[in-house]
């Protein structure tokens, strides 16, 4: 007989604890399998070793596009999921700048000018010392000839934005496919800024930004710093990142991702990485992946919370 010498009470005490452990250790689980890491490849070429964002093709579901931090040159990479380097395209950046680009933070993709094309942004928004009086966005239109290797020059037009609230330092890029905003997120700071403009615009012109929000995220500096971020191509799932954590949220109808981002975000498991900046969601928004720098970095993928 089970428990012989114990009371009914303490029988049933002892009961009630084992249920409860086999429930959290059932829950434990759930909670493991719904974060389970998995690591899909690595950076294959030792000139990604900056790898500073990620996002996935509006075209193909299979390709993804990467860049390098600081000090690299006008260029990205075109990948697949295990990391081969199927390309890498170079566009005409800023004349006044020795290497065409200052500091590029952050790549995404998403709609632009034309109805029914998909569209890459990258964002040389980095500013360490809060001086540049203007930022760039470099937009870029999808096509299968990126995937050929023979491609090595594509134009891209540029858009010059600038805070209205002076410099700031950014390293977080994204477009909200639903209202059309184009999407900054600074840096630094125990509160950080979240602006938009439009993607109408016009090329060439200076659009300043409009501020929408300030978030405060937990942690000690420069752990906490907001380093990357993605909308899914269907908006309703927005992502940030720090060096240490991932931030989730999942949009209701009917608002804005900056109205989302104010609610209290999901952290689900991240393993983190050597200067984990990139982020970003997979084509069909079922997961995401994280990359971080240095030589043959690994490519990390999550299921969406």
């Amino acid at each position: 007989m089970l428990f012989p010498r114990m009371s009914r009470s303490k029988r049933l005490k002892y009961i009630a604890a084992v249920v409860i452990l086999l429930f959290i250790g059932a829950y434990a689980r759930h909670r493991y399998l719904a974060n389970k890491i998995t690591v899909t490849g690595r950076l294959q070429d030792r000139s990604m070793s900056e790898a500073s964002g990620i996002a996935a093709s509006g075209i193909n579901n299979e390709i993804f596009y990467v860049h390098n931090d600081s000090g690299d040159t006008s260029r990205f990479f075109v990948i697949n999921d295990h990391g081969q380097l199927i390309n890498t395209v170079y566009f005409k950046g800023d004349g006044s700048q020795y290497r065409g680009v200052n500091d590029c933070e952050d790549i995404a993709v998403g709609p632009g000018p034309e109805t029914g094309k998909s569209y890459i942004y990258i964002g040389d928004i980095g500013d360490n010392f809060f001086v540049r009086p203007t930022i760039i966005i470099y937009r870029i239109q999808e096509s299968k000839s990126l995937f050929d290797s023979n491609k090595k020059q594509v134009k891209a037009t540029p858009i010059y934005l600038r805070y209205p609230d002076g410099p700031k330092d950014a390293e977080t890029l994204m477009i909200d496919p639903l209202e059309k905003l184009l999407y900054i997120v600074t840096k630094r700071g125990d509160r950080v800024g979240v602006y938009t403009a439009s993607l109408n615009f016009t090329p060439g012109d200076t659009t300043t930004l409009t501020k929408r929000a300030t978030l405060t995220f937990g942690g000690i500096k420069p752990l906490k710093w907001i380093t990357g971020g993605d909308i899914s191509k269907d908006g309703e799932h927005i992502l940030l990142k720090s060096y240490q954590e991932v931030y989730y949220w999942d949009r209701k109808e009917g608002e804005s991702v900056w109205q989302s981002m104010q609610r209290k975000p999901y952290k689900p498991r991240y393993e983190e990485e050597k200067l984990g900046e990139g982020i970003g969601f997979s084509a069909d928004g079922k997961g995401y992946y994280t990359v971080g720098e240095g030589v043959f970095a690994p490519i990390y993928y999550y299921k969406t919370p």
